[in-house]
């Protein structure tokens, strides 16, 4: 009803202002609003309840004074003991972006520096914390939660904190709806263990998860362990939003501590979505590089409802396991098959035509106009034979998390030179309708190099060191899992996408030209065979343009989105790999006035060589 009110207030997360608004009842935050001081809290819980000076000036201020006042000081000796004493106010706050990277933050702190000798207590308190930021209901929150890492980190502070757990009478078991705990007592004579969860997914359904520990693993122990199991139920969900991988966890996320002796394990996840057309997968997080490892398990069965899974355990790397779904693994394979191949030949074919064209250059760049036009094709090879390269060691950068920087540097200049590519193609075209156009105007080939260079390189320069300067600052620069431009946070792949396809607009107009300008030299000869021959000339001039302009990259605008079939990838693909070949056998091989320099420079050669011979006699 326009009843709004917009009330800043002060945030000490990444000094952002927080907008709370009102109407009737409903609140909206930004993605960056938070309103819990984690560093308060956290203060509180060491001080056993009480608020401690900090630094200089008066005390910080609590959340709610009365609530940390000396009135209950039986409730403040306890604070430590079991965190009691910060469960009201993070359970009141909401679970809004901001807040989950605070609370995460917390969780984290708490697992550092806090976890020794793990009570009940502890426990319960530490689960209901982490139980509040794994509701089904605010997954999607997550997605706005400006560190990536937020939910790996979250999970690795769970599994330090619940390793300590204490056992009392040689059980535990702490349930919250979205986070289940359970431990037991193990030694070389228990028959088998086994955990099992059976834990809400959402309002509708519950989805099951068992941990076994086989007789011939506990047969390894020396002495009387403890085994701890942990089972989050959306978890998986919130890292699928998160790191916005081509795959989706279909189950629940499974954690162990186990004793060291301990190396595998049986897990049961029963699947979310239980599709029969695609396999499962089972998999297992690697801690230290932040990603699913499919090297960590083996696929025991797989049915309709449910997969078993033997992964190997290791407290360092893979301590949590699930199962993923993947509907575009056949499609994955199928498109890294062509790639490959095809990079290869791409690559062959462009080193061959820069050799080519070094052999042959005082050939055939007499004219400005063929100096420009073999000027500009070995300008787009050199571009697109980097741009390969690149895309090779970027692939091989597979760990952004861990090489950062090494990706953002692979990211920029496999930009810049694709880019570079395009551009050099514009110049190209522009040079084609120079030459059709203009016939009486002439221009020196200082200025033509320097117009293309300025085109060809400055350009992309330009868009490049703009996509990076703005989007990385806000670690919206790559995309999850890849060395490549971001699109799902801040769009810059439009940085790539739009130029390109512009360019791909005028070099269609460009063509458009050519096929009118030279089927109007075909009118008023009135013979069918000159007819078929000015066809024959027609196609000859769109098959040379269409590969070497990049006309075919616009099959890439289908692949942008999700929907597109499976043909359009593979064309896309397929085109735009062999794109090295298609400039060595367009530009270079199909060119009556190269190879005839080529068969010169061949017989000079031989000539030379026959020369030598003779001399050397």
């Amino acid at each position: 009803n326009g009843d709004v009110c917009v009330q800043p207030c002060s945030s000490s997360f990444h000094g952002e202002t927080r907008f709370v608004c009102k109407a009737k009842k409903w609140q909206m935050f930004t993605d960056t609003c938070a309103n819990l001081d984690i560093r308060s809290l956290f203060q509180v819980i060491i001080a056993g309840g009480h608020l401690p000076f900090i630094g200089k000036g008066s005390p910080m201020k609590p959340i709610d004074g009365a609530k940390y006042s000396g009135a209950d000081d039986h409730r403040n000796e306890n604070c430590q003991a079991d965190f009691s004493c910060i469960i009201p106010d993070i359970l009141s706050s909401p679970a809004i972006p901001g807040n989950i990277a605070n609370i995460v933050d917390l969780l984290k702190q708490i697992s550092l520096a806090l976890s020794g000798n793990v009570s009940r207590g502890k426990m319960r308190s530490y689960s209901r914390i982490a139980n509040h930021i794994l509701n089904s209901s605010i997954i999607s929150n997550w997605a706005f939660v400006r560190d990536r890492n937020a939910s790996s980190i979250l999970l690795d502070s769970v599994n330090l904190f619940a390793g300590k757990l204490l056992l009392t009478n040689g059980s535990e078991n702490i349930q919250e709806r979205f986070i289940s705990t359970k431990g037991y007592s193990i030694h070389k004579n228990t028959a088998g263990k086994s955990f099992d969860f059976s834990m809400e997914f959402s309002n509708s359904e519950n989805i099951t998860g068992h941990v076994f520990i086989p007789e011939e693993e506990l047969l390894k122990l020396s002495k009387t362990s403890k085994a701890i199991s942990i089972a989050f139920p959306t978890l998986g969900a919130i890292m699928e939003t998160s790191h916005l991988d081509p795959v989706f966890v279909n189950g629940m996320v499974l954690s162990v501590a186990l004793p060291e002796e301990l190396q595998h394990i049986l897990l049961a996840f029963e699947k979310v979505n239980k599709l029969e057309s695609v396999k499962a997968q089972c998999v297992g997080w690697h801690s230290a590089e932040g990603r699913w490892d499919d090297r960590a398990c083996q696929v025991k069965s797989d049915g309709v409802n449910s997969v078993i899974c033997f992964c190997k355990y290791h407290r360092r790397t893979f301590k949590s396991f699930s199962i993923l779904m993947s509907p575009t693994k056949l499609r994955s394979a199928v498109l890294g098959y062509i790639t490959c191949v095809g990079l290869g030949l791409s690559i062959f074919s462009l080193a061959l035509c820069l050799a080519i064209e070094t052999v042959v250059w005082h050939h055939v760049t007499k004219t400005e106009i063929t100096y420009m036009r073999h000027f500009c094709l070995v300008n787009i090879a050199a571009s697109l034979l980097i741009a390969d390269v690149l895309f090779i060691l970027a692939a091989l950068v597979h760990d952004t998390a861990r090489n950062h920087q090494l990706c953002v540097a692979a990211t920029f200049f496999l930009h810049f030179f694709y880019l570079a590519l395009f551009f050099w193609m514009l110049s190209l075209g522009l040079l084609i309708l120079y030459g059709l156009l203009l016939v009486f105007f002439k221009i020196t080939r200082s200025v033509l190099v320097a117009a293309a260079f300025s085109i060809g390189y400055g350009c992309p320069l330009v868009i490049s060191v703009l996509t990076v300067a703005i989007t990385e600052p806000r670690n919206g620069y790559l995309r999850s899992g890849a060395c490549w431009l971001n699109w799902y946070e801040t769009k810059a792949l439009l940085a790539f996408v739009v130029p390109a396809l512009s360019i791909i607009a005028v070099n269609l107009v460009v063509v458009m030209v050519v096929v009118v300008k030279t089927g109007r030299s075909a009118v008023g000869e009135g013979c069918k065979s000159r007819d078929l021959s000015n066809m024959i000339r027609i196609s000859k001039n769109v098959a040379l343009l269409t590969p070497v302009l990049g006309l075919t990259w616009g099959f890439g605008l289908a692949t942008i989105f999700d929907k597109s079939s499976l043909a359009f990838h593979v064309t896309f693909a397929l085109l735009n790999a062999f794109q090295g070949f298609f400039i060595l056998l367009f530009g270079t091989l199909l060119d009556r006035k190269t190879r005839e320099a080529l068969r010169m420079s061949c017989l000079s050669s031989k000539r030379k060589c026959s020369l030598a011979k003779v001399i050397s006699f």
